[in-house]
């Protein structure tokens, strides 16, 4: 159904960009219109930012290729077997996609055939809210009312729930995920339990997509609130069963600090500390090795270096952790309202200046030690005495520390 509603040129100024017409226009030399797709309508809409900009056609994928090249423009067959092109003008990308229909489906993959009716490309779509079109010239199509949910801050699926789960099982994350950043008040019914009743399918998904879904949902403004509507409809157990408690979550919302937003930080906030759940859940969602580590740290901070045991620990912890960790540790604590550890930890992390050991095993070898092993055991006791006095010790007091060292070792 084509709506009444023009995407606004000012909230949608990506619209008249040149390198987006550029791509139109190849597309339209063909004889038949090309739409804009899904997430750049849907928050064209809601007047927010838009960083992709999707385009379908019913052209063929060989055809957009052919067109693409005619006009100049670099076509790159990205995903070509579900039909999708990349058109790259300047650098930046634009995917492009035939119209498509599903042929059977898995749960994981579908296998497509192409179409040239839009609804029916619409009606495979998740939600409706994504199911949204636009012309070259800006006038919406909204086949199954997703304008109206968009208005009511709704996620309701396309079709019956159940069915579009079914084709898909990423879609139950999905929903929760585009609920975090787009629903308001309770969720959809249906949606919720078609949700609740296959929430056993989940782990036939892969770890790589659950974790990308789990990472989104937590960049929402307010993730806790849909996290808890998760746990309490059993769709964490599957995947992440560790998830007991969202109040430190909630507490890290709060914060005003920049950094408080971060996905990593904030699913740490909802993990127990301890490490080897961080690094089990780090595992099983196949987490980068730097996320992997820094969920681990977050979860495992040595006692010893941690912030509350006063003003040199706390530069220890700089020094050994460093000052993005301790970040980390103090905005955890302010989100427990441990206002008096939090507070002073992130000004220490401000105001902090890098210190280097003024000694290395060179200085050892050059002082007669033997090359092996117990030159860095002897430079390592030099740097717990030189962190013991707080890093005041200069050079020529840690040499003459490590001379002793040597001495002692050597007769």
């Amino acid at each position: 159904m084509t709506s009444s509603l023009v995407l606004d040129p000012v909230r949608a100024s990506w619209l008249t960009a040149s390198d987006t017409r550029a791509v139109l226009a190849a597309l339209a030399a063909g004889g038949r219109r090309p739409r804009l797709v899904g997430g750049c309508v849907r928050d064209a809409l809601l007047g927010r930012p838009v960083t992709d900009v999707d385009i379908a056609t019913p052209e063929p994928p060989q055809r957009v290729i052919e067109l693409l090249t005619a006009a100049g423009l670099k076509a790159v067959p990205t995903g070509i077997e579900h039909g999708t092109i990349t058109a790259v003008v300047r650098g930046r990308p634009f995917e492009v996609t035939t119209l498509r229909r599903d042929v059977t489906t898995d749960g994981r993959r579908a296998v497509v055939a192409f179409t040239d009716d839009w609804t029916e490309d619409a009606a495979r779509r998740d939600f409706t809210i994504n199911a949204l079109s636009a012309d070259p010239d800006g006038r919406v199509h909204d086949p199954f009312g997703g304008v109206a949910d968009l208005n009511a801050a709704r996620v309701r699926f396309v079709g019956d729930a159940e069915q579009r789960i079914r084709e898909d099982v990423l879609r139950i994350l999905r929903f929760f995920r585009f609920h975090a950043h787009y629903g308001r008040g309770d969720p959809d019914a249906a949606g919720l339990a078609a949700c609740r009743a296959l929430a056993s399918l989940l782990p036939n998904l892969s770890a790589e997509r659950i974790a990308t879904e789990l990472l989104k949902l937590l960049a929402a403004d307010d993730p806790a609130t849909t996290v808890l509507l998760m746990r309490e409809a059993g769709i964490l157990a599957p995947i992440v069963p560790e998830i007991e408690d969202v109040e430190r979550l909630r507490g890290l919302q709060r914060l005003s600090e920049p950094a408080a937003r971060d996905r990593v930080l904030r699913l740490a906030a909802l993990l127990p500390d301890r490490p080897a759940t961080a690094t089990a859940v780090a595992e099983r969602l196949h987490l980068s090795n730097a996320d992997r580590d820094r969920l681990v740290a977050l979860a495992g901070a040595p006692a010893s270096l941690w912030p509350a045991r006063g003003p040199q620990a706390l530069r220890r912890a700089l020094h050994r952790l460093g000052p993005g960790t301790v970040r980390d540790l103090a905005l955890l604590a302010c989100a427990r309202d441990d206002e008096a550890l939090g507070r002073p930890a992130l000004q220490a992390v401000a105001d902090w200046q890098p210190v280097t050991l003024p000694v290395k095993g060179q200085d050892a070898l050059d002082l007669g030690l033997a090359p092996g092993p117990r030159v860095g055991e002897l430079v390592a006791a030099v740097e717990r005495w030189w962190e013991e006095g707080d890093y005041r010790a200069d050079r020529a007091a840690c040499l003459a520390r490590l001379k002793t060292l040597v001495g002692d070792t050597t007769t």
